[in-house]
């Protein structure tokens, strides 16, 4: 009974893998919403060489804290792909540092058994919206659209497609697939996705929300914010790389 009762726990493990990058403003009100899960699960915090009390926080969450030690930036790929290495569970999480989870025992609850209720799903992803405290009128606009055209991808043409601000996705399926494009400056999400839809299926789980600051749109502009989500996507289409990092927005 206690093999069985540990083979369980181990199917159903989570890891949830959060890159960061000076991210001591948020990283804790993230952490405290996923320390409210009661499953079982584990993060990993994939650090791109904090130079602010990220990883001194962090680490009175989790004791699996990397820092990136390469000379050259990490790319956000990368920071994944290496929090990926470590894991542990069935199924990887990836968000970003200003993602919050609701009520992480319920949403967890519905995304695991979306998986076991269709075993040709290998990712999955959501509804993303800014925290209504935050929201504004071109945040509803921008993001309708973003998740209208995830729906499309995802449930209808197979295309596949999803914003980093959450992935889940199986373990086994991400090393198939071998994981991000660490080359990416952006788009490396959304394509990941389209990569996974070549050996099954992808899912947006319209019962499910995860939220977060919105502060790239807000700092930068949208006009300005969906220019520049332009420039970092193209790559993934025309082979050509026209941004050399991703600007930092804290």
């Amino acid at each position: 009974m206690l093999i069985n009762t540990l083979k369980k726990k181990i199917f159903n493990m989570i890891s949830i893998i959060i890159p960061t990058l000076n991210e001591e403003k948020v990283i804790e009100e993230t952490l405290k919403y996923l320390k409210e899960f009661n499953g079982e699960y584990e993060i990993i915090i994939s650090d791109g060489k904090s130079t602010d009390k990220t990883v001194e926080i962090t680490k009175k969450y989790t004791d699996n804290v990397i820092v990136y030690n390469g000379t050259n930036r990490q790319t956000i790929g990368k920071g994944r792909n290496d929090g990926a290495l470590i894991a542990k569970g069935e199924y990887l999480v990836f968000i970003d540092a200003d993602v919050f989870i609701k009520e992480p025992n319920k949403f967890f609850e519905i995304a695991l058994n979306t998986f076991k209720n269709n075993k040709d799903i290998v990712a999955l992803t959501t509804y993303i919206r800014v925290l209504p405290e935050f929201e504004t009128t071109s945040d509803k606009i921008i993001w309708w659209c973003l998740n209208s055209s995830y729906i499309l991808y995802n449930n209808i043409i197979n295309m596949g497609g999803a914003s980093g601000e959450f992935q889940m996705i199986k373990n086994d399926a991400f090393k198939k697939v071998k994981g991000f494009n660490e080359f990416l400056i952006g788009g490396e999400d959304h394509e990941l996705f389209r990569r996974l839809t070549k050996i099954g299926k992808t899912r947006f789980e319209k019962s499910l929300t995860v939220y977060h600051t919105g502060r790239r749109g807000h700092k930068l502009g949208w006009p300005k914010f969906v220019g520049v989500l332009i420039l970092a996507s193209l790559p993934v289409f025309i082979k050509k790389y026209f941004l050399k990092e991703w600007k930092v927005i804290r």
